[in-house]
């Protein structure tokens, strides 16, 4: 983990500092300031852009070691600050984006499975490449359009309470459940041919009790990796869905710092969703070598 959150932090730092832009000038043009030279680099020292990039990462390093993220360049606030203020949207969205991709992934996965090459099956493939072809922000749109504008059920941006979260878990959850069904599907499918499975069915076993004891059960463990990252994925913050729902989270905190050249928010915001991911991968691995290691789970 350690070495994954030092080698992204510097990526993320050589991207930012060698992109074209000076964040001094960019800050000037916010604040409606004539950008003389002397301004700029009186704003340069003063933010601390005129040291050598090693020095500049160093120090960042320094502080994030003894819990200081910095301050925003274009705000002065606490880097820290602001990411805890819009954490919880972004874990409610995860939250519910990930109930809907579980819950979706794994009755399609199935129903697809058990009706192998007839129409519940086609169906479902046919709807997986549709839904993994369509790109997130067009389907945002797409939905913001008839539910929001046309239907006006939901808010057509940002909003407050749980409804202002059902498109864009919508959204999220789309593609990823239609990837995630397919990789269920075959899992199904290939242990369903195993010997063991036959000889459940020699024995005289139902069909249901053999599925949910020998071929649900391991099924499920290709699944428990896949969730895992598509949890650490969401609790690091959806950018593009933020971005078109307006949902003050962590992915519209990033791409307003992406835009604004704020180095301390970049740098903090991607060492947070970093983490989670990390995190989130980790624990999927554990619970799925837990469940390998007992002895009545296969």
């Amino acid at each position: 983990m350690s070495l994954v959150l030092f080698g992204i932090s510097v990526i993320t730092f050589l991207t930012m500092t060698l992109a074209p832009g000076d964040p001094a000038e960019i800050i000037m043009a916010g604040q409606h300031e004539g950008a003389s030279a002397e301004k700029i680099a009186a704003l340069r020292k003063e933010l601390g852009l005129n040291h050598p990039l090693p020095i500049r990462y160093l120090v960042w390093l320094k502080n994030v070691l003894c819990g200081d993220l910095g301050h925003s360049f274009r705000t002065g606030d606490p880097v820290a600050a602001e990411i805890l203020v819009r954490l919880p949207t972004t874990l409610t969205l995860a939250f519910f984006t990930f109930l809907f991709a579980a819950s979706v992934s794994a009755a399609g996965g199935i129903v697809s499975a058990l009706f192998q090459n007839r129409a519940p099956d086609k169906c479902h493939r046919l709807w997986t490449v549709l839904a993994v072809s369509i790109p997130d922000y067009w389907l945002g749109l797409m939905l913001m359009l008839v539910f929001s504008l046309k239907l006006q059920w939901f808010p057509v941006a940002g909003g407050s309470g749980l409804r202002a979260f059902i498109l864009p878990a919508l959204t999220l959850g789309l593609s990823v459940s239609a990837a995630e069904g397919r990789v269920f599907r075959a899992s199904i499918i290939e242990i369903l041919s195993q010997d063991y499975v036959r000889f459940a069915y020699s024995k005289g076993l139902t069909r249901t009790a053999v599925f949910i004891r020998h071929v649900l059960k391991p099924a499920m463990l290709p699944m428990i990796s896949m969730w895992g990252m598509l949890l650490g994925h969401l609790l690091g913050g959806a950018v593009v869905v933020e971005s078109v729902f307006s949902l003050p989270g962590l992915g519209k905190l990033t791409a307003d710092a992406v835009l604004n050249r704020d180095m301390p928010m970049i740098q903090g915001t991607v060492l947070t969703m970093t983490l989670m991911f990390v995190i989130a991968g980790q624990t999927a691995d554990m619970i799925y070598d837990l469940l390998i290691r007992h002895k009545d789970f296969l």
